[in-house]
């Protein structure tokens, strides 16, 4: 009996051990995500999608108040109404990550920012905080904003990290209101998928705990910050406003649960749309036309968002679009949760391939530097790279 309780023991206690060394490790890397650099081809390409809505980029740069370097653009419509809305693009990426979410919005007269998160892009910054010091940067990006251009109005929309940060940030009133897809509910609740290898939170809340309390205890230590104050999900209940959030159905990194808590405790307008079968920052890429129609309706009248929590109707009409595309068959599902925004769309049988687009949504294989491709080794959410489609496998 006792050599089995013996055993016992160890299949027990191994695992919550074994954790808590790995949240010790890994603690910095979620801190000092890997830096995407803004290369001259990623400008040129920045600039010929503006040119196609008759507009250019300006150099957009704001000192923080701890002294930090923001390094951005600002974007203005070629027929502005007026109105500014702040992107806020996801971990271990740089502003190219929305690039594609300000052509919607310029083309409908909207004038956007796109900043550089600190420590990531051209920004400065030596650690990311997931909203803790972001938020004060984004009040010094207001100020410039105010002081250069007197909008009549300004919107934030982000996504995952960039999602967190605009909704923290909307404890500034003047932000009005907030679009957020897969954003996170606390960096704590986020921690637990991280444990549970953003495949099985229920491990990460459980038997991994371990290793994601000591990895926030250790992080925040490191940073001088308190991790229980990264929250979006207090940040909407302190202050009532508007917020259109967001959910990817199929979203593992930051599963559906984190908005739902979120819409859960916010205080003002509210709705939430779920896109069923899209991955993590997926939804541009899985369903485009109703993506644009959903965010403009909001943008244009956002205290009349419907307090509702519902799931697209049109989603099934768009995966039978590109019925002739065969990339989907050769890819798996762990394959595609890799992908996000455009390539999600592209090789799920849409018709976004099937119509020549030249530019696919892949992680680069250098930030892809760990034996375990679930754990995100270069933050706490997953990031992901624009690529050809060339250097995929298999093409429609």
């Amino acid at each position: 009996m006792r050599p089995f309780l013996r055993i016992a023991s160890i299949l027990l206690l191994f695992p919550p051990l074994l954790a808590m060394i790995i949240g010790w490790l890994v603690a910095p890397s979620f801190l000092r995500p890997i830096r995407r650099p803004l290369t001259p081809d990623l400008v040129q390409q920045a600039d010929a999608s503006f040119a196609q809505v008759g507009t250019h980029q300006e150099t957009f740069d704001v000192r923080a108040s701890d002294g930090v370097l923001l390094r951005g653009w600002k974007v203005r419509a070629a027929q502005p109404n007026g109105d500014w809305i702040l992107l806020f693009h996801g971990v271990a990426d740089n502003r190219m990550g929305v690039v594609e979410h300000a052509l919607i919005l310029l083309r409908a007269g909207y004038n956007v920012t796109l900043m550089d998160a600190r420590a990531h892009g051209e920004s400065e910054g030596a650690i990311a905080t997931y909203g803790w010091l972001e938020r004060n940067d984004t009040r010094a990006i207001l100020d410039a904003l105010i002081a250069s251009e007197h909008p009549h109005h300004i919107f934030a929309l982000g996504e995952s990290m960039g999602a967190g940060i605009a909704l923290q940030s909307a404890a500034d009133p003047r932000i009005e209101a907030v679009v957020a897809e897969a954003p996170f509910a606390s960096l704590r609740e986020a921690s637990y998928d991280y444990a549970g290898l953003q495949k099985y939170p229920l491990l990460g809340k459980t038997l991994f705990a371990p290793g994601a309390w000591v990895m926030l205890v250790r992080g925040q230590s490191l940073a001088g910050f308190s991790a229980a104050e990264v929250s979006p999900e207090n940040a909407v209940a302190a202050r009532a406003f508007p917020v259109l959030l967001i959910c990817d159905e199929a979203d593992t990194v930051l599963p559906c649960r984190h908005a739902e808590k979120i819409y859960r405790a916010a205080s003002g307008p509210k709705s939430l749309w779920v896109v069923p079968r899209a991955y993590h920052t997926a939804a541009l890429g899985y369903q485009p036309k109703e993506f644009k129609r959903r965010v403009l309706q909001f943008l244009a009248d956002p205290s009349a968002v419907p307090d509702q929590r519902h799931t697209s109707a049109r989603a099934a009409d768009s995966l039978s679009r590109c019925t002739t595309c065969g990339c989907h068959s050769s890819l798996n599902r762990r394959t595609v949760s890799l992908m996000r925004t455009a390539s999600a769309a592209m090789v799920s049988n849409r018709a976004s391939v099937c119509k020549g687009n030249s530019r696919l949504w892949r992680r680069n294989s250098s930030s892809s530097n760990s034996a375990l491709p679930r754990i995100p080794v270069n933050g706490l959410f997953s990031s992901c790279r624009k690529t050809s489609p060339k250097s995929l496998s298999s093409s429609c």
